[in-house]
């Protein structure tokens, strides 16, 4: 894993209470979040491709997040107060930046024309797997190639204590997969053509 794969510096984060409207507060974070320009989130299907975002509408008192250059700014429930929104607010964003993962990607557009092409889903599946995914499986001893990608299906391979492990499927489906699809949508399946049975924990032994 590379140095620049995770964010190291320090993160620090300064929260403003809008004067003119109390259920809005600014969030001005030491690095960027989104360096592309503005983009204003209504809700959580709006959200969808976008790590940071997606994370902050997991937090029931979320209404609205707008994002601009290093600049978070948040709406929340009309019932809900500041002072442990606030704090759960900072931790997501610093949880978001530890893992070197953009934290706004291009939402894909609706339409045929506007979905992302083979090369782009494999260029985003790619920097997942190098940032989010492999350091983790890597823990265990194992690995997570992606081999191909073709009409929007993935496929992978797994290798080291990955390959034959009875629990690779879980590590699939409940891991990958879900990161897969949270970042990005398109995906239609996830195909694993690992040889199993070669590795040095197959599924099956003969008795």
């Amino acid at each position: 894993m590379s140095e620049a794969a995770t964010v190291s510096a320090p993160v620090t984060i300064r929260a403003e209470l809008s004067v003119a409207d109390p259920d809005t507060c600014k969030f001005t974070v030491s690095q960027a979040l989104n360096p592309d320009g503005e983009r204003f989130f209504e809700n959580r299907d709006q959200a969808a491709g976008s790590p940071l975002v997606e994370r902050l509408f997991e937090l029931p008192d979320v209404a609205h997040v707008l994002v601009a250059g290093n600049v978070l700014v948040i709406e929340k429930t009309r019932e809900s107060s500041w002072p442990g929104l606030k704090a759960q607010i900072a931790a997501v964003v610093r949880s978001q930046l530890r893992t070197g993962m953009p934290a706004i990607l291009q939402a894909p557009q609706t339409g045929g024309a506007g979905k992302r092409t083979d090369a782009e889903i494999r260029e985003l599946v790619e920097m997942l797997l190098e940032r989010e995914v492999n350091p983790s499986v890597a823990a265990h001893g194992g690995t997570i190639l992606l081999t191909d990608v073709k009409d929007g299906q993935l496929y992978i391979e797994m290798s080291g204590s990955c390959q034959g492990c009875a629990a690779s499927q879980f590590t699939l489906r409940q891991g990958f997969e879900r990161i897969v699809r949270r970042v990005v949508p398109e995906v239609r399946d996830i195909i694993d053509v690992t040889d199993h049975a070669g590795g040095r924990s197959p599924y099956y032994k003969q008795s």
